[in-house]
């Protein structure tokens, strides 16, 4: 593919953007009916396979986790995503954006990264209402840079 071509599909595909790869697992947590579809369509796409769910049991390279204030503790929640991950795995927090129902403070969520041993490596416009935060592991993220 041309450099041409992968400009292309990351201005279209908002995944690609973010960093999905082919062939990943990539298990979704916190799916409500007002996640950003596009961008769950455009992962699917990507990894030319469908978004498992809480209910897999195995590890997963990527965990998608929508989160909105009133899901309870964000630090139990990224502890328990950590704990569904591959070595070297990545978390993306999707959060609402300022404004929206469910918003989480950006000093929430580095709090929560830190505490539960996590680094924020990213931060990306996620779509319309949604915001998202690449979390990574100490050592993932040195790797990634």
């Amino acid at each position: 593919m041309s450099a041409t071509a992968d400009h292309a599909e990351e201005r279209t595909n908002p995944a690609v953007r973010l960093g999905f790869e082919p062939g990943q697992v990539v298990q979704e947590i916190g799916y409500d009916d007002d996640v950003e579809l596009e961008l769950r369509e455009g992962i699917e796409a990507t990894i030319g396979q469908e978004l498992v769910d809480e209910e897999y049991d195995d590890v997963a390279d990527v965990v998608l986790l929508w989160f909105r204030d009133e899901d309870g503790d964000l630090t139990d929640a990224l502890v328990d995503a950590i704990g569904l991950l591959e070595d070297g795995g990545v978390v993306w927090l999707m959060t609402p954006k300022t404004g929206r129902d469910g918003y989480v403070e950006p000093s929430d969520i580095n709090e929560a990264a830190q505490t539960a041993g996590l680094a924020q490596t990213k931060s990306v416009n996620a779509g319309k209402d949604w915001s998202g935060s690449r979390l990574g592991t100490p050592k993932a993220a040195k790797a990634k840079r």
